[in-house]
């Protein structure tokens, strides 16, 4: 009689590889005032989530800290005068960009 040689499976723990997860970067905007149209009511201050739009000294809003920005676009829908626009920066091409 043949005898039974039974073999087990070798079962090994799964493999911890280290997987390159790419930081996914985050999205940044531009901020831009049409001083001429704004009449300083301050509602875009106001919106703000991040509280980056501060009055200068005459009472119109500036951005401090535009890498702050997320993009929420609170400001440019709430503005009565339509003198603010938030749109994607994109990446600058040429060393003379702005």
């Amino acid at each position: 009689m043949a005898e039974k040689t039974t073999t087990k499976k070798k079962t090994r723990a799964p493999a911890t590889r280290k997987t390159s997860v790419k930081k996914k970067e985050k999205k940044k905007f531009d901020v831009s005032f049409y001083h001429a149209w704004c009449k300083a009511c301050g509602i875009c201050m106001a919106f703000c989530p991040q509280k980056i739009i501060k009055a200068d000294k005459n009472g119109k809003p500036e951005i401090l800290g535009m890498d702050k920005c997320v993009g929420c676009r609170f400001c440019e829908i709430h503005c009565p005068d339509f003198a603010i626009t938030v749109s994607d920066r994109k990446p600058k091409r040429r060393q003379n960009d702005v």
